[in-house]
């Protein structure tokens, strides 16, 4: 096991009508902004509650957070928490939501430039303040509700990029399995394919001796498997909607992430797919993974081995057959729960992948994955696969 520091410091309120509590974990005196997406949580009530929770208190709201939020949004929203002295902010929604509110926390008194994009030119590096923040939950997908990191689109340039800071961790979460019953069955498909890859991006890479964090994980990647098609065939199954959003969470909250060896790689190639063709997330993850999968079989070997066995329980024919049957059980489970994993199947014929690979080179994404060694043209050779 390789040498970490873990730290976690988001307080988590799980379980159901903990939005009540809201007024527990902000300062009475807070001047609060709400923000959240497309007006989801005004029809299915979630912002009556959070209202509720916080009455006699000083609220404001900034709506229209776009999923794969922009730059361009969440500048207006930049400009209300100046504009009101804003001093808490409270992102209500899915992990759209919630990176867009860190984004938002980090550029409110951002120092380093006057352009905020910066901010995600340098990856948070030169963030020295901001805005504290909580969250109140309503898609299980991201994990950012515990974490330190977000993604943001620049419309403008076409551009999707990543930023990390520990001054836009939320301080605390509240996750009520309840307020994921309305979401239509896209969502949540989106929010497991999402998680499982999450976890994927932390277990499939090499061996380092680390039992509890393999293990851990593949006991989410098994709960996935097992309550993903059932989040959808019983939306209001409170159990399953309970380990499906506290699956996760726990997917990028860093414990299965700590001391191991990480990739991220299928993540960057499908960042280029959303910014350029605006897929979901998770679609683009299901387009890049098998194809990343296959072509990398050789470095993850051994890990490949063990999720066949541990999570699929393969356990007949040669190594190189228990290898192939995993990655397409993998891409299985992915179309089981309605997710494609071709381009073809987004009416995509890969046209475009000269374009996408321009913009890793530009983004500096040619040395990807936990041994370094995905260069452009080895992203070339996976794009092309996943056509």
């Amino acid at each position: 096991m390789q040498n970490f520091i873990l730290h976690t410091p988001t307080k988590i309120l799980f379980g159901k009508d903990q939005i009540a509590e809201l007024g527990q974990q902000i300062p009475a005196d807070a001047r609060i902004l709400i923000t959240y997406g497309g007006g989801s949580v005004k029809k299915n009530g979630v912002l009556d509650q959070v209202h509720a929770a916080l009455q006699g208190r000083s609220v404001s709201e900034f709506g229209g957070i776009e999923p794969n939020p922009t730059f361009e949004t969440l500048m207006k929203a930049v400009d209300v928490v100046r504009a009101e002295k804003i001093d808490f902010l409270l992102a209500v929604g899915g992990g759209s939501v919630v990176d867009g509110t860190k984004f938002i926390a980090a550029a409110a008194d951002y120092s380093a430039s006057p352009d905020a994009w910066h901010i995600m030119q340098t990856v948070g590096s030169e963030i020295t303040r901001a805005v504290p923040m909580g969250c109140v939950l309503t898609l299980p997908a991201t994990g950012s509700e515990s974490n330190s990191g977000a993604v943001i689109t620049r419309k403008s340039s076409g551009d999707k990029q990543h930023f990390f800071s520990p001054l836009v961790q939320p301080q605390f979460a509240v996750l009520d399995p309840q307020v994921t019953y309305s979401l239509p069955p896209r969502q949540i498909a989106n929010g497991v394919v999402d998680a499982f890859v999450h976890t994927l991006e932390q277990y499939l890479t090499y061996p380092v001796d680390a039992k509890v964090q393999d293990r851990f994980a593949e006991g989410l990647l098994l709960t996935l498997l097992e309550d993903g098609p059932r989040a959808l065939a019983e939306p209001e199954n409170y159990a399953v909607r309970a380990n499906v959003m506290w699956s996760a969470t726990m997917a990028l909250n860093g414990l299965i992430g700590a001391g191991v060896p990480q990739d991220w790689a299928t993540h960057m190639l499908g960042h280029e797919l959303t910014a350029m063709h605006g897929l979901d997330h998770a679609q683009t993850l299901a387009i890049v993974l098998p194809s990343l999968l296959r072509e990398k079989k050789a470095q993850k070997r051994d890990k490949l081995l063990q999720y066949a066995e541990r999570v699929w329980g393969l356990r007949d024919g040669d190594d190189d057959q228990r290898i192939d049957a995993a990655i397409a059980a993998t891409a299985e489970f992915f179309e089981k729960m309605g997710v494609p994993t071709r381009m073809a199947d987004y009416q995509l014929d890969g046209s475009s992948i000269p374009a996408l690979l321009e913009k890793l080179r530009e983004h500096g994404m040619t040395a990807l994955g936990e041994h370094q060694d995905i260069t452009l043209e080895v992203s070339e050779r996976i794009y092309q696969a996943a056509r």
